[in-house]
């Protein structure tokens, strides 16, 4: 079954949902946008003892968490792959970061999830063509989340998000 998918924009560390997922680095280690407010919302010293036992998380591959502090019950930490012009196979990176994201959250039973513009930060990834992949993915994907939200940092890609849904 495929989720129902919401586009909003706003911070994701506030979302109540189930699960929120992590644009992270494959150390696990916190770092900035996303992945520092994460970090710092849910109480990073927990969270980076939990990423830390963790260990590390390959691009593509997604690990979860605790939510600690966040509303959210879990924390979905994913790596999305680093721009390099879309021939090295970022697309294909990035769509599994979102299906693999899904698969953890059925693993842990989370119904409702939001995912950040993952890779369209300091990775580079072009925020219209991340957005493509998001929205198409999410909506091939077979899962039992029902509910899938998109947050948007920006009003850009909420546009993006919005048009894609419509």
């Amino acid at each position: 079954m495929s989720p129902r998918l919401e586009a909003a924009a706003g911070d994701i560390t506030t979302e109540r949902v189930d699960a929120v997922v992590n644009a992270a680095n494959r150390e696990l280690r916190g770092g900035g946008g996303v992945d520092g407010a994460i970090h710092r919302a849910a109480g990073a010293e927990r969270l980076h003892a939990a990423c830390r036992a963790i260990g590390a998380c390959p691009p593509g591959q997604a690990v979860v968490t605790e939510g600690f502090d966040l509303a959210a019950r879990f924390i979905i930490h994913t790596v999305g792959p680093v721009w390099h012009g879309g021939a090295e196979g970022e697309p294909e990176t990035l769509a599994a970061c979102y299906r693999n994201s899904l698969a953890v959250a059925d693993e842990v039973g989370a119904r409702s999830v939001a995912f950040p513009a993952i890779s369209t930060g300091v990775y580079g990834y072009p925020p219209e063509e991340a957005a493509v992949v998001a929205v198409t993915t999410v909506g091939a994907t077979d899962t039992c989340v029902q509910v899938v939200r998109f947050i948007a940092f920006d009003e850009a890609t909420l546009v993006y998000y919005r048009r894609l849904l419509a």
